[in-house]
């Protein structure tokens, strides 16, 4: 089978080897897309590959109209909103993520921004610590319970919800159920965002939320900007002057919030929760695994179009 390996953010050289063996180990070709210049390069490289690797590129129904002889997509990654799940499922494709693979770098990150947003992005004014503070995680999965773990050792409370997890599995995780995410917001000096975006999740975290949030509070994002409502964001960054954003996602309206409010909001270069060499590895060895069982064995144990 031929594996069609597309990247517009290349993986480090190290991991594309590792990827390659697998894939060969495997029986089976490699190819290579990196760094194309726009979404038709993805449309004609398609057009003979029975597998794809992707990391944030899109699969849209373009892609998989044109993809004929296509039967499994990997998403290198635990987010998988860049691929048109419903076309997937009717053009016979099966799609995967890589859950767990990413989690330790982007909960490295969350509890970096906030430790970076605490020292007033470190500028000599003076800061505040992490230590005795709340955290509250909104989505208490692989990232989550591990941003848990790390903020529980640096002296933080923690609380966190997840409305598929009962509060038993939350305890046992090492943290304590909020409840509501009232209770969560309105009671923690630090929220992390670890939902996906979803119709049910887009644009749900708006003014009503984060107005909630404890004096000097920070809202810490490491998830989606679509999650975001904006202008919610704005609005009761304006109305509290002590509130502060932190993402690795730049929201839309990111130099509006710039001008206004400056070292109150901050947002990477580019979305980075998952850019660490292990991370890139792991992501993409563990992608080419799962095509590799898929051919052999039927395995769809990561299907996330079921």
């Amino acid at each position: 089978m031929k594996v069609l390996l597309a990247t517009q953010k290349p993986f480090a050289a190290a991991a594309v080897a590792e990827i390659r063996k697998v894939v060969e180990d495997g029986g089976h070709s490699l190819v290579l897309l990196e760094k194309y210049a726009g979404q038709s390069d993805l449309v004609a490289a398609v057009a003979d590959v029975e597998a794809m690797i992707i990391r944030s590129d899109k699969v849209t129904a373009e892609v998989l109209d044109a993809a004929k002889n296509l039967r499994i997509v990997v998403r290198a990654g635990a987010g998988y909103d860049n691929v048109d799940l419903a076309a997937a499922t009717a053009h016979g494709v099966v799609v995967m993520n890589t859950p767990g693979q990413n989690s330790n770098a982007v909960a490295e990150l969350a509890i970096a921004l906030m430790i970076f947003m605490a020292r007033n992005q470190f500028t000599p004014a003076t800061g505040t610590e992490i230590q005795g503070k709340t955290l509250g995680i909104q989505a208490f999965g692989n990232v989550g319970r591990l941003v848990g773990k790390k903020a529980e050792a640096l002296g933080m409370k923690v609380m966190a919800i997840d409305p598929f997890l009962p509060d038993e599995k939350i305890i046992e995780g090492g943290a304590e159920p909020a409840g509501s995410l009232e209770a969560l917001y309105s009671s923690c000096d630090y929220v992390s965002v670890h939902i996906p975006a979803t119709p049910e999740t887009i644009g749900s975290i708006g003014y009503d939320l984060i107005a909630k949030m404890p004096k000097g509070a920070t809202l810490v994002n490491t998830a989606r900007k679509e999650v975001i409502d904006e202008a919610g964001l704005e609005k009761a960054l304006e109305e509290r002057q002590d509130l502060k954003y932190v993402t690795d996602v730049a929201p839309d309206n990111l130099a509006v919030l710039k001008e206004k409010f400056g070292l109150r909001v901050f947002a990477t270069p580019k979305k980075m929760g998952a850019q660490s060499a292990e991370a890139n590895v792991n992501a993409g060895i563990a992608a080419a695994r799962q095509i590799c069982a898929y051919f052999a064995e039927g395995c769809t144990r990561f299907q996330v179009n079921k």
